[in-house]
């Protein structure tokens, strides 16, 4: 969904916006669309990654040096994490408007179907802080489309790695019946069964159901030493959990970034002590920096805060160095500002970058995230490796 008050005034501002395909004029407002599940599956995740964006442009309009003087605004709309039609609509909405980059989805299947229905045809760049699906990885997307999270088949392999040694050796795995659950749950069933595991069980789970019983029941009888729920934390996940609990099914669970986040501990309670999982994270000083640049407006190392935060500082310097808000001119210097060489840029240093820009000087943007965009645009990534302890996920490590 849009912000009420932003609809009207993005139709008076944008078409400034969408008129001027070359430098943004001093006073002129760019305008970044936002399109994340601020509803529906993860909306306890979405909803700080949607704060941080705004503290990126606002960071940007404060330095001043922004495109000549330019102003930057980001507009927040729902997909709903799971709802392509309504994900498809809020996109088109945001390109009619007039912005002048989408950053999102945060869910594969959503950002898919923008990718393919919206912003591949009218040639607008996309920057995903979420979508791990790796059939993003070879979509033909023209060089529009980046993404700050790594694809899951490297997540996937984290996950085995994590159970390995842990030394669990057989599980049973659920995951959500869409792009992600896919993509996912086949990445940990390979690399799992290459380093020797059993999964007994590789099955489904469909969102929104007031019953996980017979769910649960399938799982149970398979057997296995912990639960892999590669599901939803505010969805079918939770409901996964919470049943096999209630059950007497597992008491342990393997949880994938999608299930990781306190909401979780506070929905189920107790009984997810011990169970384990992992992240996009890492210990870098750019983390820490971060951290306190969020301040006490949102929790700098929540999941997906780092790669959002980031994901938006590389839109607002990509335009800076291509001098032009215009997607086909700034799109290409995406790369150029997330790589080597270049003087580092760190989170709360973005006027720093954008004046170095100005200046002609090369930067490196290494973010919170320690951005490096790989193959097709996307981040090689770094995972947090977490622990249910005394009623909150706990660092335990990284990968």
């Amino acid at each position: 969904m849009l912000e009420p008050k932003s609809i009207s005034r993005m139709a008076a501002t944008f078409g400034v916006v969408a008129a001027t395909a070359g430098v943004a004029q001093q006073g002129e407002e760019i305008g970044i669309g936002v399109l994340l599940g601020f509803t529906g599956p993860i909306e306890s995740l979405a909803a700080p990654m949607g704060t941080v964006v705004k503290l990126v442009t606002q960071e940007a309009t404060e330095s001043g040096v922004f495109l000549g003087g330019a102003s930057v605004t980001s507009y927040l709309a729902d997909t709903a994490c799971t709802d392509n039609a309504l994900a498809v609509a809020s996109a088109e909405r945001l390109l009619a408007a007039g912005v002048a980059g989408l950053i999102g989805g945060a869910c594969s299947g959503a950002t898919a179907a923008v990718l393919k229905n919206v912003a591949i045809p009218n040639g607008m760049v996309m920057i995903s802080p979420g979508a791990s699906s790796p059939n993003l990885s070879v979509m033909e997307d023209k060089g529009l489309f980046f993404r700050t999270v790594a694809p899951d088949d490297r997540e996937g392999q984290v996950m085995a790695d994590v159970l390995i040694d842990r030394g669990i050796r057989s599980i049973a795995l659920t995951y959500a019946n869409n792009d992600y659950g896919v993509g996912m749950s086949d990445a940990i069933v390979s690399a799992f069964e290459a380093a020797g595991g059993e999964v007994t069980i590789n099955a489904a789970h469909e969102d929104g159901k007031a019953d996980y019983s017979a769910d649960v029941a399938v799982l149970a009888a398979a057997g296995g030493e912990v639960l892999v729920v590669a599901g939803y934390i505010d969805q079918g996940g939770l409901g996964i959990v919470r049943t096999a609990l209630d059950l007497g099914a597992f008491d342990t669970f393997g949880l994938p970034s999608t299930m990781v986040g306190q909401s979780l501990v506070e929905s189920v309670g107790p009984g997810l002590e011990g169970s384990f999982g992992q992240v996009a994270g890492n210990e870098s000083q750019g983390l820490a920096m971060l951290a306190e640049r969020a301040g006490d407006e949102v929790d700098g190392t929540l999941p997906y805060v780092a790669e959002v935060y980031d994901a938006t500082a590389l839109m607002i310097l990509a335009m800076q160095a291509a001098d032009s808000a215009d997607p086909a001119h700034y799109g290409p210097k995406i790369w150029d500002v997330a790589n080597a060489p270049g003087v580092k840029i760190f989170p709360g240093e973005l006027a720093r970058g954008l004046k170095l820009l100005a200046e002609g000087v090369e930067i490196d943007y290494v973010g919170g995230s320690e951005v490096e965009l790989i193959g097709p645009g996307e981040s090689a990534g770094s995972f947090r490796e977490v622990e249910v302890r005394d009623g909150t996920f706990v660092t335990i490590g990284y990968r």
